[in-house]
C-alpha cells in the first residue's frame, strides 16, 4: 500500500481511516487529481474505523443532518455497486422505538422532519415490528419508526472500497508515514513534514480522528476536540439472528444493535461516560487502551433483556471499543480555517465519522471549492472556537454531555 515519496501534492490528507478516505473519495470525484493521503500505521482503518460498530442511521434532528446521512447511505449503496472492494453494505432497514409518550412525540417530530428531508419511514405498532424481527418481543414498544433503507457496513471494508475507487481516479497513499511538523509561511500552509521527508502542498486536511487535536496544534490550532470512551460488545450464536435482521435503536434504554453473524452486536451509551484530555498524549502516541468495563457492557444486555430473554448471561465473541472524538456542540468540525490558510478540518465527528463519511466528504467538498457553501456548512467551520473563546475544562465537561445525552429526548 506504500507508495515511493512524493515531493508534493497540491492536497495532503492526514488520517487513512473512513473520514480521510471517504474525503479523498470526495474530492476525487469532484475532479481534484493531486491528492495524496498519509497514513501512520501500516494499514489503513487501524485506529478508531475498526472499532466501529457499522450501522448507518439516516433519521436525525434536522433535515441538514438526515440528508447528509442519506448521502452517506447513496455512497455506500453506491460503492457497493460499482467498487472492485465491496463494502459490505446490508441494506435491512431500521426500527426506532419508542417506550414511553414523551419519546412517541418525539417520533412525532422526527418523522415530519424525515419526510421533509424526503427519507421513506413508516410508523408501527409492536405487531409490525415483530412482523420485521421476529426474535424479538416489542411489548413495550408505544411505536416504532421504521427506515427501510437503513443498514449496516463493515467499516474496514469500506475504507477498503474507498482506497479502490480512490486509486483508480489517481489518488495516492503513503502508509507507516508519521506527520511531524507543519510548515507555514505567512500564515498559510505550505508543506508537511514527514517520517519520510517534507511534502510541499497547498491544503492539509486534518483527518487524524482522536489524533486530529495534535495535528491541529502542529498548525498553531487550538481546538476542542475530545475522545470519550465507546464499548459494544457481539455475542455467540443467539438462536433466531441471522445477518437479515433489521438493525435497532432504542433510546429510552439508550442501546443500539444489530445482528452479527449469528449473534448479536449490542452498544450503548453510557450516562455517566468517561473522557481523555487530548493534551495527555503527545501526536507520537495512540490514545491509552480501552480498558473493557464489564458493568456497563452488563448493563446493556440488561436493558436489553425484555427484548430478547436470551441475551441473560450470553458470553461475548468479540468487545468493540475505541475513542471517537465529540465537541462541545456536538456538530462536526469541519472546512477551512480563517486564521491559517490551507489548514481543513475534517474531525470532531461525534461518533458519526464511519457512517457519515460519505456525507462529511460531500461537506468538506462544498467548503473548500464552493464560492457560497450553504449555512450549515458555514456552521461547521473550525473558525466557530477562536482562541480564548472557551475553556478545556467546559469544552471538555459538554463535549462529554454530548456523548452521555446521545439519546435524550432533545436530540436524536
Amino acid at each position: 500500500m506504500t507508495a515511493q515519496r512524493p515531493s508534493g501534492a497540491e492536497i495532503v490528507i492526514v488520517g487513512g481511516g473512513a473520514v480521510g478516505c471517504g474525503v479523498a473519495y470526495a474530492l476525487a470525484k469532484a475532479g481534484r487529481k493531486d491528492i495524496l493521503l498519509l497514513e501512520r500505521e501500516p494499514q489503513l482503518a487501524a485506529a478508531t474505523t475498526s472499532q466501529g460498530a457499522g450501522l448507518a442511521g439516516q433519521l436525525r434532528s434536522s433535515i441538514d443532518r438526515t440528508r447528509l446521512a442519506m448521502h452517506s447511505v447513496a455512497t455506500f449503496v453506491e460503492l457497493e455497486k460499482s467498487a472492485a472492494a465491496k463494502p459490505g453494505w446490508r441494506a435491512v432497514g431500521s426500527l426506532r422505538v419508542a417506550e414511553t409518550a414523551e419519546r412517541v412525540e418525539e417520533f412525532d417530530r422526527l418523522e415530519r422532519i424525515g419526510k421533509a428531508a424526503g427519507l421513506a419511514i413508516e410508523r408501527l405498532d409492536a405487531a409490525g415490528a415483530r412482523k420485521l424481527c421476529p426474535p424479538f418481543d416489542f411489548s413495550r414498544a408505544k411505536s416504532v419508526i421504521w427506515c427501510p433503507t437503513d443498514g449496516y457496513m463493515s467499516p474496514v471494508q469500506v475504507v477498503a472500497a474507498y482506497e479502490s475507487q480512490c486509486r483508480a481516479m489517481g489518488v495516492r497513499f503513503l502508509t507507516s508515514t508519521r506527520i511531524e511538523g507543519i510548515a507555514l509561511k505567512n500564515s498559510r500552509v505550505e508543506a508537511v513534514e514527514t517520517s519520510a521527508g517534507r511534502i510541499e502542498c497547498r491544503y492539509l486536511i486534518n483527518a487524524a480522528g482522536a489524533n486530529a487535536y495534535h495535528v491541529a496544534r502542529l498548525a498553531g490550532l487550538e481546538l476542542p476536540i475530545v475522545p470519550v470512551r465507546h464499548e459494544y460488545f457481539v455475542s455467540v450464536a443467539i438462536p433466531g439472528l441471522h445477518p437479515g435482521i433489521p438493525c435497532f435503536r432504542i433510546p429510552d434504554a439508550t442501546l443500539y444493535g444489530r445482528a452479527d453473524g449469528d449473534g448479536l452486536l449490542l452498544g450503548g451509551w453510557e450516562p455517566d461516560s468517561r473522557r481523555i484530555d487530548p493534551r495527555s498524549y503527545d501526536l507520537t502516541d495512540r490514545p491509552p487502551p480501552v480498558e473493557p468495563d464489564a458493568p456497563v457492557l452488563d448493563s446493556f444486555a440488561a436493558k436489553f433483556e425484555p427484548y430478547l430473554p436470551a441475551v441473560r448471561g450470553v458470553h461475548s465473541r468479540r468487545l468493540g471499543k475505541g475513542w471517537p472524538t465529540f465537541t462541545p456542540d456536538g456538530k462536526f468540525i469541519i472546512g477551512p480555517s480563517s486564521r491559517v490558510e490551507g489548514f481543513v478540518m475534517a474531525g470532531g465527528c461525534n461518533a458519526h465519522g464511519i457512517s457519515g463519511s460519505g456525507g462529511i466528504g460531500k461537506l468538506l467538498v462544498e467548503s473548500m471549492l464552493e464560492a457560497r457553501p450553504s449555512e450549515y456548512v458555514r456552521s461547521l467551520s473550525p473558525d466557530r472556537f477562536p482562541e480564548g473563546g472557551w475553556t478545556w475544562e467546559d469544552a471538555s465537561r459538554k463535549a462529554q454531555r454530548v456523548y452521555e445525552t446521545y439519546y435524550a429526548l432533545e436530540s436524536c
